[in-house]
């Protein structure tokens, strides 16, 4: 049988690509063009000039920081309760079978299916009925509604792809579960749980809906950027924050496709 790896995409096929990549990105390169433009007050195509003064300027905002710790801060904590809860129900659901099983994995993963103004709604309806004040925890808690699925997804999909014969070897010669956990588990769904948790943070750290419901007065990077782009003042500010925002959600997804893009193979099924 013919190979078909070794023939060239129609011309027509490789035209369509670079105009939908175009179409994906161009926008994402106005954003790094306008970052060095000399014009303050609006957006002039072509820029008048280039410069790199907003890069000074921008360091010097502390609003900028304030917003970036924030950001920051928010994103790594709810990155851990995701990974540990996304974690312990992954392995609940992949590795035990008990009545409701499916429906419990419908439930974790429903809240990135949902559109993210019903969560934020429903999150800030729950804070009220609680009587709970807008605070940091409840960005937080916001924010690890979603975070839970990714790293969920992304360890479920790895149980799933180790062999369960592994555990059992391992409990054969002695091994008790920690130490199970520990030394077969782990090191099989470390780089699945390391790229979850990339992917859990860029979400995070970019998420805006969510954090509009639960933030009160508190303002993230992007919730930041959405006031300046209202009130403008030193408009190439924010697209220096946009730029940053785009390598910190960039690098971590890169990275996760670098980690996970050979996890197809099953661990321990031998030859």
């Amino acid at each position: 049988m013919r190979s078909d790896r070794g023939q060239s995409a129609p011309l027509g096929l490789k035209i369509a690509a670079a105009c939908g990549l175009l179409f994906l990105h161009l926008p994402i390169l106005l954003i790094f063009v306008y970052a060095f433009t000399t014009e303050e007050k609006s957006f002039v195509w072509p820029p008048p000039g280039l410069t790199t003064q907003w890069f000074a300027v921008t360091w010097n905002r502390p609003d900028v920081w304030e917003a970036l710790s924030l950001s920051v801060r928010v994103a790594a904590i709810s990155t851990a309760i995701a990974l540990v809860l996304g974690t312990l129900c992954a392995a609940a659901v992949s590795r035990t079978r008990f009545f409701g099983r499916e429906t419990i994995s419908l439930l974790v993963i429903l809240p990135i299916a949902l559109p993210g103004i019903i969560t934020g709604i429903a999150l800030r309806s729950a804070f009220a009925l609680a009587d709970i004040p807008f605070s940091f925890w409840t960005i937080v808690l916001g924010h690890a509604t979603f975070c839970v699925v990714v790293v969920y997804n992304n360890a479920v999909a790895r149980f799933r792809r180790t062999s369960g014969s592994m555990i059992e070897a391992s409990m054969d010669l002695g091994a008790d579960g920690f130490q199970t956990f520990r030394h077969v588990v782990l090191p099989n769904i470390a780089t699945a749980l390391l790229a979850g948790g990339m992917l859990a943070f860029a979400l995070s750290f970019d998420e805006v809906i969510v954090t509009t419901f639960t933030a009160g007065q508190q303002q993230t990077v992007p919730i930041w950027m959405l006031e300046e782009l209202i009130r403008p003042r030193q408009r190439p500010v924010t697209n220096v924050v946009a730029m940053v925002v785009v390598l910190v959600t960039l690098l971590p997804i890169l990275f996760a496709y670098y980690l996970t893009r050979d996890g197809d193979q099953i661990a321990g099924s031998g030859k």
